[in-house]
């Protein structure tokens, strides 16, 4: 993959803005980008839970998120090399892990955080020596219960060490999201085009490689993984995509197709599972838009449909990065360090 490609991905959803006050929305906020109801069922409400980046904040100030064990959000702040705690009823924030490698060019960092049973693992990209940084790894850091940090898995070295068959730029990669499975992890590289596996121990294997096709977010359900693919430059919606495997698999089998730069891919209530378009990229197809996000307010919370289809939950999502489900709501990041809560998303489902 050349350069231009992980540029754009990494844009999409990598890092948070520095640490700010919050500010939580009243449940009467303006409704955005709702759905009709279904069957007497209610529309989905969208609101703005939490504003966790600076004012003005502009470029990577959102990134990947996961549910704690205790049912809060948790999401990385790259610029601020720290994990940030968000009530999910409230919107109230603090600082859940600090002292993680910062972002460096305003992109990478803390970008995926999950949790090992009540351990908390924080993947981090773009740093390291690729990047003048000699002492500091790229790869996945260890939240102790002191607070302190230890490095369970150098994929960055490793990565430099294991080129992939497609174009580079980056040695170290652009390690993109994580997902526990098994004794360890699952990391999809969105510039190296493939998954590994990465265990506690540290051992790293490549557990499936691609074409140019941008892997992006993850999701487990027993032994078969579900990937979201952005798909390469221009971004149109025909290559964002939906795909399964499983860890025996030697290719991935489409589910669903037809949303523009699909960022990731979770279950919500009743194991539906759901996709997020970070929304249409319509610049021209040049070097020179390498890194540009997708345009704002085009974003989409898609279902994926029995038939290979999407469906729109939500539309009129400013830049959205990530998302999360608790209970029937769904927990969407924003490129520009929000939180936008979305209640009665069963009610909008079949």
């Amino acid at each position: 993959m050349k350069i231009k490609r992980p540029l754009i991905v990494t844009v999409a959803l990598v890092g948070l803005a520095a640490p700010a006050a919050v500010t939580a929305t009243p449940a009467s906020a303006a409704v955005t980008g709702q759905m009709p109801s279904h069957h007497g069922h209610k529309a989905p409400v969208v609101r703005e839970l939490a504003t966790f980046a600076a004012a003005g904040c502009e470029g990577s100030c959102g990134s990947g998120s996961t549910v704690g064990p205790d049912g809060a959000l948790y999401v990385t702040d790259g610029i601020g090399g720290r994990v940030v705690r968000i009530d999910p009823r409230t919107g109230r924030m603090t600082t859940f892990a600090s002292g993680l490698p910062l972002q460096v060019a305003g992109l990478g960092g803390a970008i995926d955080v999950a949790f090992l049973g009540h351990t908390a693992y924080v993947l981090v990209t773009l740093v390291g020596p690729f990047f003048g940084q000699p002492d500091v790894v790229d790869g996945i850091y260890r939240v102790n219960k002191d607070g302190s940090l230890a490095v369970i898995a150098d994929i960055g070295a490793w990565s430099t060490l294991n080129p992939p068959t497609t174009d580079y730029f980056v040695a170290s990669g652009l390690q993109y999201a994580m997902q526990p499975y098994g004794d360890g992890f699952l990391v999809t590289d969105g510039h190296h085009n493939r998954v590994l596996k990465v265990k506690l121990d540290g051992k790293i294997e490549e557990l499936m490689a691609f074409d140019d096709i941008v892997p992006t977010g993850l999701e487990v359900s027993g032994h078969r993984v579900y990937m979201g693919e952005a798909g390469p430059v221009p971004h149109r919606p025909e290559t964002g995509r939906v795909v399964a495997f499983s860890s025996r698999s030697s290719n991935a089998r489409e589910v669903a197709s037809g949303a523009s730069l699909i960022v990731d891919v979770e279950f919500g209530p009743r194991h539906q599972l759901y996709a997020l378009s970070q929304g249409l990229w319509d610049l021209p197809n040049d070097p020179a838009n390498a890194g540009a996000p997708a345009s704002p307010n085009t974003g989409e919370l898609v279902r994926v449909e029995p038939d290979g289809t999407f469906t729109t939950v939500v539309g009129d999502l400013d830049r959205p990065t990530s998302v999360e489900f608790i209970d029937e709501a769904a927990y969407v990041i924003t490129l520009t360090g929000k939180v936008i809560k979305i209640d009665h998303i069963s009610g909008s489902s079949r």
